[in-house]
C-alpha cells in the first residue's frame, strides 16, 4: 500500500493511444469512485493533479490533469492547441483474472447462440509462452465474439480447456504472449507481475520481457513485491517506494544488499548484525571465530552487514520495524558514535528495545586495530605468519608515509591498515578480523565488553 500501482495506472494516462476507446486510458476509468447518489458510504473525492513531462521531437511538454468534486480536466500548462502525444500503451493488473469487461464476457461465451471467432495465436507469440511454461501447445487459440473473448489451448497430448481451466500463472502468460509479443516502442506497464506466477518462471518472464523490449524497442515498467523479480533487473533499474509516517509516499535510495535481503525474506532464521563499514565487520568476525564455536552456534545462522554510514540506521531500524524484523536485528556503532544522538534515534524508531553496542575505544575502528596491532605486535606477527620484527618494520614504513598526510585520523589510520596488508597480500579486513579475534581471547581486553554483549545476544536469540 506504498502508492506503486496508483503511479503505474497514473502513467497510463500519459499518452492518447491509437485505436483505443476514449474511455480506456483515463483517470475518470483508472481511478474510478464508488460514489451512489443513495447511501452514506462513498468514497472520498480529494483535489488530485496529475503533471506529466514528456520530451518529443518538438522540444519539451508538459500536461496536467486536474481531479475536482466535479470530475477531471486537462490542460498544457498555457500551451495553446497543444496535443497529447501518442503511443500504444499496454496496462494490465495480473492480482486478478482480467479487468470487469472481460470477466462479464469470459462468463458469457458459453451462452453465445453462434460459434465463436478463432484467432490462433501466432508462432512467436506461442514460443514466447513456451518458454516459460512447462506444456507443449499444439495450439493456442483466441475465441472471441464482439468484445468478449476467452482463450482456449491444446496440447500435444490431447488435452483440451478453455480459459477458465488455466491456472492463474498459465492464463498470465498466455495473456501476456498474446498481448505484447508484438508489440513495437510501446509503454509496457503490468501491476504485481508475479501474481499466480512460480519464483522459477518469475525469473523467466522477467529474462523474456528484457529480451523482448530490446528486441522491440519497448520502455517496461512493472511493480512487485517478489525478490526473484527484484534480483533479475540491474540495481539501477529497481525504484522503491515508501510510505512515511505522515503518509506521504516517496522514492527512497536502493537498499544494500544486506537490508534487501532482510526485508526481502531471505535470512528469517539468521540473527543479522548491521555495522558501519569494512573494519567494523571485520572486527565483528573476529569475535564470531572466538564465540561461535563456544556456543555451538553454525556460522550459517550469523549474517554481517554494512552500511554507509550510522546516520542511515534509524531509517533501517523504521523499515525493519514496519515489516516486524527488529527482533532478528543487532545494530553495532563505531567507538566514536558513542556520544552523539544515533543510538537514542535508532531506539525511537524501533517498536521496542533493540540492541545497539559500540565497538571498543572512542575512535574509528581502524584507529583502534592499529593501535592494538602495535601493542600486541607479537601476538600478530605469529597469527598472520611473519616475524615481529618484519610486521614492526612494515608498520613503520606506513607510520612514516602517512603519519605526515593533512587527513582525519580515522583515514589515516585506514590507509596505513591497507598499506599494510597490501605489503603481506592480505586483505584489510582479514587484518582487523585476526587482531580482533586474538583480543577477544584475552580476559582484559578493551574488546571484552562487546563480546560480553554479543554473546548474551546469541543466547537470547538461541532462546527465542
Amino acid at each position: 500500500a506504498s502508492g506503486k500501482s496508483t503511479i503505474l495506472f497514473a502513467a497510463a494516462c500519459s499518452y492518447k493511444v491509437p485505436g483505443a476507446g476514449v474511455k480506456d486510458f483515463v483517470p475518470s476509468t483508472l481511478f474510478p469512485d464508488y460514489y451512489p447518489k443513495i447511501g452514506g458510504r462513498k468514497d472520498e473525492k480529494p483535489q488530485v493533479t496529475l503533471r506529466f513531462d514528456y520530451s518529443t521531437p518538438e522540444g519539451r511538454l508538459s500536461m496536467e490533469r486536474h481531479r475536482s468534486s466535479t470530475g477531471w480536466n486537462r490542460n498544457f500548462l498555457g500551451r495553446k492547441n497543444a496535443k497529447q502525444p501518442e503511443r500504444q500503451v499496454y496496462l494490465r493488473t495480473l492480482s486478478n483474472l482480467s479487468n470487469p469487461s472481460e470477466v462479464r464476457g469470459v462468463l458469457s461465451m458459453s451462452r453465445l447462440s453462434s460459434e465463436p471467432n478463432a484467432i490462433p495465436l501466432t508462432a512467436s507469440q506461442i514460443e514466447f509462452a513456451r518458454q516459460m511454461l512447462p506444456f507443449q501447445y499444439s495450439e493456442v487459440v483466441d475465441l472471441s465474439s464482439g468484445n468478449k473473448k476467452l482463450l482456449f489451448a491444446a496440447h500435444e497430448t490431447g488435452t483440451r480447456y478453455s480459459e477458465l481451466h488455466m491456472a492463474a500463472g498459465e492464463r498470465t502468460i498466455l495473456r501476456l504472449s498474446q498481448e505484447i509479443a508484438q508489440l513495437d516502442g510501446a509503454l509496457v506497464l503490468i501491476d504485481e507481475i508475479e501474481a499466480g506466477l512460480h519464483p522459477w518462471v518469475q525469473q523467466l518472464l522477467m529474462l523474456q520481457l528484457q529480451q523482448l523490449a530490446l528486441r522491440h524497442d519497448l520502455q517496461i515498467i512493472v511493480t512487485s513485491h517478489s525478490p526473484v523479480v527484484l534480483d533479475s533487473v540491474p540495481s539501477h533499474g529497481r525504484i522503491f517506494l515508501d510510505r512515511d509516517e505522515e503518509g506521504r509516499v516517496t522514492v527512497i535510495p536502493a537498499y544494500r544488499d544486506f537490508v534487501q535481503n532482510a526485508l526481502y525474506g531471505r535470512s528469517v532464521d539468521a540473527l543479522n548484525f548491521l555495522c558501519e563499514d569494512e573494519a567494523a565487520e571485520g572486527i565483528l568476525r573476529g569475535i564470531f571465530d572466538e564465540l561461535l564455536p563456544r556456543l555451538k552456534i553454525t556460522t550459517e545462522s550469523i549474517k554481517i552487514g554494512r552500511d554507509t554510514g550510522a546516520n542511515e540506521f534509524p531509517n533501517h531500524v523504521r523499515a525493519f520495524t514496519k515489516f516486524g524484523r527488529i527482533r532478528n536485528f543487532v545494530f553495532v556503532l563505531d567507538g566514536d558514535q558513542r556520544n552523539t544522538s544515533v543510538k537514542d534515534k535508532i531506539q525511537a524508531n524501533a517498536a521496542h528495545d533493540v540492541p545497539v553496542l559500540f565497538l571498543p575505544g572512542n575512535s574509528s575502528p581502524e584507529l583502534w586495530v592499529w593501535n592494538q596491532m602495535r601493542q600486541n605486535r607479537d601476538s600478530m606477527a605469529e597469527e598472520i605468519g611473519v616475524h615481529s620484527d618484519e610486521l614492526a618494520a612494515k608498520m613503520a614504513q606506513a607510520d612514516s608515509i602517512y603519519d605526515s598526510v593533512p587527513d582525519r585520523p580515522s583515514e589515516i589510520a585506514k590507509s596505513k591498515i591497507h598499506h599494510l596488508a597490501e605489503s603481506l597480500s592480505e586483505e584489510s579486513i582479514s587484518l582487523c578480523r585476526t587482531l580482533s579475534r586474538l583480543e577477544a581471547k584475552l580476559p582484559q581486553s578493551e574488546i571484552q565488553p562487546l563480546v560480553d554483549y554479543l554473546q548474551d545476544a546469541l543466547q537470547q536469540w538461541r532462546g527465542d
